[in-house]
């Protein structure tokens, strides 16, 4: 029986810089509460970075040991202007934690 071996990862040609795939610090109620809480912070990322290219960035950009990323695809949302109708991007959100003994400070 033949072996089957796993696809290749996906390649695209983008690399992205550390200063790319981070594009802001998501600072709301909701995540001034998990970072202080349970040590993780929400980013608005680039839509082609993946949790390796965020991981990478955020360990370079703020000098800390990233232990998990978990990454969100958000739809864009119906707004309207006067008459017309008109929808907001899309975009993409990772929540990242840190080690125990790391922290970013936005403040």
């Amino acid at each position: 029986m033949a072996h089957i071996l796993p696809p290749p990862p996906k390649t695209d040609g983008i690399k992205l810089e550390a200063h790319q795939v981070l594009l802001r610090p998501l600072v709301t109620e909701k995540g001034v509460h998990r970072a202080s809480r349970n040590n993780q912070y929400a980013f608005q990322i680039h839509r082609d970075a993946t949790k390796l290219d965020v991981k990478a960035a955020v360990e370079e950009l703020f000098d800390v040991k990233v232990k998990k990323v978990r990454t969100q695809n958000r739809k864009g949302k119906l707004r309207r202007y006067r008459f017309r109708y008109g929808r907001t991007s899309d975009w993409k959100k990772a929540i990242v934690q840190l080690h125990e003994e790391h922290r970013i400070d936005f403040f």
